[in-house]
C-alpha cells in the first residue's frame, strides 16, 4: 500500500512541475513491460508582469504500466484523488493567468473601467493589445466628440487681447493653456528660453523722409532691421525678386539705394536680404491695393526680416539661460535698415518721384508708378530696441502603450504682433480641442500604439524662434523619436480653396484624409471640391511656415495646411487679421471651418499613432529624386551641348545610380512591409526605424548646423540643396555664371553621397544593400 502511494506521489508532482503545452510521445521500453508516455505543458503565449520575469517550468517524463495488474479499492482511490487534485491545481493556474493577462481596459459590454493606468506608474497593457473599436469607429467617435461650441467658446476667449512674444499677455495665455493640460492629465511641462526680440522704441519711432518733408510714422516695423538712420536715391523694384533687382533691361543701379518694393510673393525676409545683395542702404516694403485688396491704405504690416529662424543671436545653438556663447549674429541678418510703410505712403513717395515709367508688370493698383531717379532721395530712421526675452513653450503628451518613445508633435503659434486671429487664435484653440478629444478618446478605451505631444509655441511672429530653440535644444534626440509634426499655424485664412506644403512622405497619408473629410458644401470630400488632382492643392513650403524648421532643420517630417482666399486677398500680418474680417470672407463659417481643419489634423494624426506600420510612404521620394536628377542630367547634356569648357570632366552616371539605389530601397521596405507579421512587435518596430530615418537622411552630413541650419538636400536653403546645383548649371548656360568645375564636382558628389546613404539606411541591414556606386 505505502509504495503504490509514494508511486502516485512521485507521479503526480512530476506532472504538476511540467511545461503547460501537452505533447504525447510514447515508445516502447527496453524491457518490453511498458509503454513510455512524454507530457510537455508551455502557456500559449508571454505575459509581462511588471518587469519581473517569467516563470519558467521544468519538464519532466511519466510512465505508466502498459499492461495494467490486478486493480484494488485503494488504488482507483488514490487515482481518483490524483486527477481531482490536478484538475483543481489546473483551474487555479488557469485563474490566475487570466487575471494576469488582463488587458487595462473598459469593459466592452457596460464601458466601466476595470484599471486606469494613470492610477499606477506601470502600464500592464499587453504590447499589441488591440483598440477596443475599429478604424470606421475610432473615426466617428473623433468627429463626433470635436465640437463646435467649445471651438467657438475658446475662439472668443483667444482673440480677445494682442499678445506679443513675451509680453504678460502672452505668458497668462501660457499658464492657462498649462492648466488645461493639467486638467486633462497630460504631464504638462514648460520648456523656458532667453531669446533677443527686437520691438518698436515707443519714445523714438521710426520715420521715413523724402527729401526733407516726412512721409510718416508707421507703426508697423520689421524685426531684426539694423538701426541708425540711412539716406539714399530711391528705386522702386516690384516685388524685390532677384529677377526684378537683376533685370538689364530697366537698368536698377541698387548699389547705395533705398529699396520701395511691395509686399507678397517672397518673404519679407527675402526681398531684403536680395535688396542687401545688391548694394542697397535700406529697404521699404508696402501693401500694395492689387495684393491687399480689402485693407484700408493706412493699415500697417508687421514682420521680420531673419532669412532663417530662431534667435539669429545663437545661431545652430538653443538660447537656454545657462549657456554662454560669444557674440555672434546669423548668416541670415542682412544688415540694412527695413521698415514696412503703408499704401498710402507708398503713394507719397510714387508721386515725388521722377524717372522713368515703371513697366507694366510692375504697376499695381496705385496711380502712379515710377523707377526713379538720381535726385530722388529717401532716408529711412529705424530706432527698434533688442531686448533680452524670456519666452515659454508649453507642451503636453498623450503617452502610448507599445511604443511610447516614438510620437507625432501637434503644435500651434500662440503669439502674434497683431490681433493675430486668423495666424494665432484659431490654431490655438483647435490645439486645446484636439488635446480634449484624444484624452477623451483614451477614456474611452482606445489605446494609441504611439504617443502624441501637443505643443503651444511663442515668438512665431519673429521667424518661429520657440519652434527653432527647441528643436535645437533637443536636436541629437528629437530626429530618432518624433517623426511626424502637424502644423496647426493659420489653418483657416479663408473658403474658397485649400493648400497645403507636406513632406512628401506624408503626401499618401493627407491625400487619403482629404477624401475623407466631408466638405462644408456637400457631401463630398474635400478632395472632390477642393482638388479634384491632389497635386494642385500642394505649394513648396515657405521658410515662414511653422513646420519648416522641422523638415529642413530637423529632418522630420511635417505638413501644414490651410482654408484659404484668392491669392490677392492677402491680410495675415496686418492690422485686418482679427476676427469680423475673417467672418466675413468665410461668410460667416470660421467655426464649421474650424471643425474641418480639427478632421483633417485629428485623422492624420490618429493613423499615425494607430496602425503597427508607420503610414509615411517612401516611394513618395522616389519621384522628387527622379525629377531633381532628371533636371541636372538636362542641364549637364545642355552644357556638353554648349562645349563650355572642361564640362566632360563632369558625370552624371553615379547621381543616376544613387537616384535608382533609394528606389530600389523603397521598392524592398515595401516588399518587407507586405511580408511582415504585423502582430510581430520587433519587427514592426525594425521597419518602422528603418522609415523613421529617411527624412533626417536627406539633411547633408558634410556641412555644420551652425553655418547651414536648413541643410535639407530637397527642401532646405543654401549651397547644398538640389535646386542650387540646378541654378547653377542654369545660370552657367545663360552666361550669367563661368563654370567652376571643382566647385560643381564637390556639389555632384556631395549630392550623390547624401541620397546614396539615404538608400543605404532605408535599406537596412548591410547585407541588404544595393549598392553599385
Amino acid at each position: 500500500m505505502e509504495g503504490a502511494i509514494d508511486q502516485a506521489k512521485m507521479k503526480f508532482s512530476r506532472i504538476v512541475n511540467s511545461r503547460s503545452y501537452t505533447r504525447f510521445n510514447q515508445s516502447q521500453n527496453p524491457d518490453g513491460e511498458s509503454s513510455h508516455v512524454e507530457v510537455k505543458l508551455a502557456v500559449d503565449g508571454e505575459e509581462e508582469m511588471d518587469g519581473m520575469e517569467q516563470e519558467q517550468m521544468q519538464r519532466d517524463t511519466y510512465t505508466r504500466p502498459s499492461r495494467s495488474g490486478p486493480w484494488n479499492k485503494w488504488r482507483i482511490l488514490v487515482w481518483v484523488g490524483v486527477v481531482l487534485f490536478i484538475f483543481c491545481v489546473g483551474l487555479l493556474i488557469g485563474y490566475s493567468v487570466h487575471r494576469k493577462s488582463e488587458p487595462a481596459t473598459c469593459s466592452p459590454g457596460d464601458g466601466e473601467i476595470k484599471h486606469d493606468p494613470e492610477d499606477s506608474p506601470y502600464q500592464e497593457i499587453p504590447p499589441f493589445y488591440p483598440p477596443a473599436l475599429d478604424w470606421s469607429d475610432l473615426v466617428k467617435l473623433l468627429n463626433d466628440k470635436l465640437s463646435s461650441t467649445a471651438i467657438k467658446d475658446k475662439l472668443r476667449e483667444y482673440s480677445q487681447v494682442e499678445r506679443i512674444a513675451g509680453s504678460p499677455a502672452d505668458n497668462k495665455i501660457a499658464d492657462n493653456i498649462h492648466d488645461i493640460f493639467k486638467q486633462l492629465n497630460m504631464d504638462p511641462w514648460v520648456d523656458e528660453h532667453y531669446v533677443k526680440l527686437q520691438f518698436p522704441n515707443s519714445s523714438n519711432p521710426n520715420k521715413v523722409f523724402f527729401g526733407e518733408v516726412e512721409i510718416g510714422i508707421p507703426k508697423g516695423f520689421l524685426a531684426y532691421s539694423e538701426t541708425g538712420r540711412r539716406e539714399g536715391r530711391v528705386v522702386y523694384a516690384n516685388y524685390g525678386e532677384l529677377s526684378d533687382l537683376q533685370n538689364k533691361e530697366y537698368k536698377l543701379n541698387i548699389n547705395g539705394s533705398v529699396v520701395l518694393m511691395r509686399a507678397g510673393k517672397i518673404s519679407m525676409a527675402q526681398k531684403v536680404m536680395n535688396a542687401a545683395k545688391m548694394g542697397a542702404v535700406a529697404a521699404l516694403i508696402y501693401p500694395d491695393p492689387a495684393d491687399y485688396k480689402t485693407m484700408s491704405l493706412d493699415a500697417d504690416l508687421y514682420g521680420h526680416v531673419h532669412l532663417g529662424s530662431g534667435d539669429p543671436y545663437t545661431p545652430g545653438f538653443p538660447s537656454f539661460i545657462h549657456t554662454q556663447f560669444p557674440p555672434a549674429k546669423s548668416s541670415g541678418l542682412p544688415g540694412i535698415l527695413a521698415q514696412t510703410i503703408t499704401a498710402n505712403m507708398a503713394q507719397s513717395i510714387f508721386e515725388k518721384m521722377k524717372g522713368e515709367e515703371a513697366p507694366a508688370r510692375f504697376k499695381g493698383a496705385l496711380s502712379s508708378y515710377k523707377l526713379g531717379s538720381e535726385s530722388d532721395k529717401v532716408a529711412v530712421a529705424v530706432y527698434n530696441n533688442l531686448a533680452d526675452t524670456k519666452i515659454h513653450n508649453v507642451f503636453g503628451v498623450i503617452k502610448g502603450y507599445v511604443d511610447p518613445d516614438r510620437y507625432v508633435v501637434i503644435g500651434a503659434q500662440r503669439d502674434s504682433m497683431t490681433l493675430g486671429y486668423a495666424k494665432s487664435a484659431v490654431g490655438t484653440s483647435l490645439l486645446l480641442e484636439l488635446a480634449k478629444v484624444f484624452t477623451e478618446l483614451k477614456k474611452e478605451g482606445y489605446r494609441p500604439k504611439r504617443s502624441i505631444v501637443f505643443a503651444s509655441w511663442t515668438a512665431g511672429d519673429f521667424g518661429n524662434v520657440g519652434v527653432t530653440e527647441w528643436l535645437e535644444g533637443y536636436w541629437s534626440s528629437l530626429d530618432k523619436k518624433a517623426f511626424t509634426y502637424i502644423s496647426l499655424d493659420g489653418v483657416v485664412t479663408g473658403a474658397d480653396s485649400f493648400k497645403a506644403s507636406a513632406s512628401p512622405l506624408l503626401h499618401t497619408l493627407l491625400q487619403k484624409t482629404l477624401g475623407k473629410v466631408k466638405s462644408l458644401r456637400s457631401n463630398s470630400s474635400l478632395l472632390q471640391v477642393y482638388g479634384p488632382r491632389f497635386p494642385s492643392l500642394l505649394t513648396p513650403m515657405q521658410m515662414d511656415d511653422g513646420a519648416y524648421p522641422f523638415l529642413a532643420l530637423s529632418g522630420i517630417p511635417s505638413v501644414s495646411f490651410s482654408f484659404v482666399s484668392p491669392s490677392n486677398e492677402q491680410f495675415l500680418d496686418t492690422s485686418l487679421d482679427e476676427e469680423e474680417h475673417l467672418n466675413r470672407i468665410t461668410e460667416q463659417k470660421v467655426v464649421e471651418l474650424s471643425v474641418k481643419a480639427a478632421q483633417v489634423a485629428g485623422q492624420m494624426a490618429l493613423r499615425l499613432i494607430h496602425d503597427h506600420i508607420i503610414k509615411l510612404d517612401v516611394s513618395k521620394y522616389s519621384d522628387v529624386i527622379a525629377d531633381h536628377v532628371s533636371r541636372i542630367i538636362q542641364r549637364v547634356d545642355t552644357l556638353k551641348n554648349d562645349r563650355v569648357s572642361k564640362i566632360e570632366l563632369l558625370s552624371t552616371k553615379w547621381l543616376n545610380a544613387a537616384k535608382n539605389s533609394y528606389s530600389r530601397a523603397a521598392a524592398s521596405l515595401n516588399v518587407d512591409i507586405s511580408n511582415t507579421d504585423l502582430n510581430d512587435f520587433e519587427m514592426c518596430r525594425i521597419i518602422n526605424n528603418r522609415i523613421m530615418k529617411v527624412e533626417h537622411n536627406f539633411l547633408s552630413p558634410y556641412f555644420s548646423l551652425r553655418d547651414v541650419p536648413f541643410r535639407h538636400i530637397f527642401f532646405g536653403n543654401g549651397w547644398q540643396t538640389s535646386t542650387d546645383l540646378e541654378n547653377y548649371l542654369g545660370d552657367v548656360h545663360e552666361n550669367k555664371s563661368s563654370l567652376n568645375i571643382d566647385e560643381v564636382l564637390n556639389k555632384f558628389a556631395l549630392l550623390t553621397w547624401t541620397i546614396q546613404g539615404c538608400a543605404n539606411d532605408l535599406a537596412g541591414d548591410i547585407w541588404s544593400l544595393d549598392n553599385e556606386i
